[in-house]
């Protein structure tokens, strides 16, 4: 890990080279946010990101870093998992929201 690697904006824990990690559109691709801003996450956050919250909350409501991690599970989640090692990664425990 050096100090280059990019952030998590969601956990705040550096991303290195060897983590999992994906582009979260913060206005989903289906709801119109093709071409829009987008950030680098650790997967295991985007991963709770999406069994959290429908496409439809995130479009409308939960379009921002700040929004995603005023959500109170998402809160809670950010918490547990800011302890773990940058490289962690394992299913995301709530399971998938309902469509």
């Amino acid at each position: 890990m050096n100090t280059e690697d990019p952030i998590c904006p969601l956990c705040g824990r550096p991303i290195p080279p060897e983590a999992k990690s994906s582009l979260h559109h913060l206005v989903p691709r289906l709801k119109g946010g093709k071409g829009g801003p987008v950030v680098r996450l650790h997967q295991i956050c985007h991963n709770e990101i999406h069994a959290t919250l429908t496409e439809a909350e995130l479009a409308r409501v939960f379009n921002t870093v700040e929004a995603l991690r005023a959500h109170p599970r998402l809160a809670a989640f950010l918490k547990w998992v800011a302890k773990r090692p940058p490289t962690f990664h394992s299913r995301s425990a709530g399971g998938r929201r309902k469509r």
